[in-house]
């Protein structure tokens, strides 16, 4: 059986430049856009290519995941999914939007928003160097890696494990094959 891989992304830095602008419509920051673009080579270079994305309805996470996918293989089939329920979700409702997947999905990427992602991630992971890591920062564009036996409908709070955290200011440092470790 192969264990199932998630990956955990936070959207990417966004724009604050029109303070009229709801906030589910805020597009990626510059810094943002520069910053996914790090994730996209980081996803290339380790050749991660999900079978699943979900994402937010948030512009600012729609903008991230088509800057980061210039980083998948244009070989693979990635489904993607858009979910307007993922844009407020709380970290236990995004765990049970992750138990509703199909059980032979390999990977899935979530793309979400912080308090969300990080408390999934720090709830799913068991404890680990990396965990201390996550519990510091989950910046925007960081990148959280885990994996865990069974299906995803028995996924549950400690039965992961993160196996690379990654935030673009620390790509450039990084050789291959680093992933945060």
């Amino acid at each position: 059986m192969v264990m199932p891989t998630l990956y955990l992304l936070r959207h990417a830095k966004s724009s604050w430049a029109d303070a009229t602008e709801a906030d589910h419509d805020r597009p990626l920051a510059p810094r943002g856009r520069r910053a996914s673009q790090e994730i996209a080579e980081y996803l290339r270079r380790e050749r991660i290519t999900p079978t699943l994305v979900l994402c937010s309805s948030a512009t600012r996470a729609r903008e991230t995941l088509e800057g980061i996918a210039g980083g998948f293989d244009t070989e693979a089939q990635v489904h993607v999914e858009i979910e307007p329920a993922l844009y407020a979700a709380s970290a236990g409702e995004l765990l049970a939007r992750l138990r509703d997947v199909w059980g032979e999905v390999e990977s899935v990427m979530l793309i979400g928003h912080d308090p969300a992602i990080r408390e999934l991630a720090l709830s799913l992971a068991s404890d680990g160097a990396l965990v201390a890591r996550l519990r510091e920062k989950f910046p925007t564009a960081a990148l959280a890696t885990l994996s865990f036996r069974g299906r995803w409908r028995s996924l549950a709070p400690g039965a992961a494990q993160l196996v690379a955290f990654v935030k673009p200011g620390e790509l450039d440092s990084q050789s291959t094959g680093a992933g945060g470790r």
